[in-house]
């Protein structure tokens, strides 16, 4: 089984470290294709930047010439889900939706801690359209940005175990799930201070894509992941 992971920002590093994370968890048999945009942000912490990301991942994937029996995209919470199930017909997991689910097998309410605070309502967004957000207790930001987990990770980890603790014992989650790709490798930390289940968006993905490869499972055609019906595009893909 062969599974693309696609990096939402242009950060070769992190893409890096999300690799790694789905090779510790991927079946014995899963080969991890990590894949980094050619264009776009080198961290996405926002609307436009999303959009853009969204964009590159369906093109970066669509340059892609090899096999592949899943696509994993590791954003949390962005764009661009819908358009790749149009695109492709194997499996499309978002690590958004793959940690809340997964989550939600484990405890009746969940947290989402993530970055910057304004990335809380595009969280929030993708959770209500995906059905994910009623067992959803809390969206907490740490205050991070993306690239500060790199810069200084021990200091990142610490707001990210903050933020866990308050959501355990004032929202009364039972479960976290880490939101960012990021985060991926952090679980065990913030295990160990709140004592709850925490899910690793990139980790469940993998597993949740295997799943559905191993079922024989594919996209749905019939209607709303239909192919692009066939049209001139103008000026695109753009040219150098």
């Amino acid at each position: 089984m062969r599974i693309l992971i696609a990096n939402v920002n242009t950060t070769a590093s992190m893409t890096d470290a999300i690799a790694a994370q789905a090779r510790r968890v991927a079946a014995p048999g899963t080969e991890i294709v990590p894949l980094t945009p050619a264009f776009g942000a080198e961290s996405v912490e926002g609307n436009y930047e999303s959009y853009l990301a969204a964009i590159a991942v369906m093109e970066t994937i669509r340059a892609y010439e090899g096999e592949y029996d899943a696509i994993i995209q590791a954003g949390y919470g962005e764009h661009g889900r819908e358009g790749l199930q149009e695109l492709f017909d194997v499996p499309v997991v978002d690590i958004t939706e793959a940690a809340a689910a997964s989550a939600m097998f484990v405890g009746h309410k969940y947290s989402v801690v993530t970055t910057l605070d304004r990335a809380v309502p595009l969280i929030e967004d993708r959770l209500l359209l995906a059905g994910l957000d009623r067992r959803c207790a809390s969206v907490r930001a740490s205050g991070l940005a993306v690239l500060d987990l790199e810069r200084d990770p021990d200091a990142a980890i610490e707001r990210i175990v903050e933020q866990a603790v308050a959501a355990v014992e004032e929202d009364r989650a039972e479960a976290i799930c880490l939101g960012c790709g990021g985060m991926s490798g952090l679980t065990q930390r913030v295990i160990e201070r709140t004592g709850v289940p925490v899910i690793d968006g990139v980790a469940a993905a993998v597993c949740l894509a295997e799943g559905l490869v191993r079922q024989g499972l594919t996209t749905s055609k019939s209607r709303t992941y239909a192919p692009p019906r066939p049209k001139q595009f103008k000026n695109w893909p753009p040219r150098g």
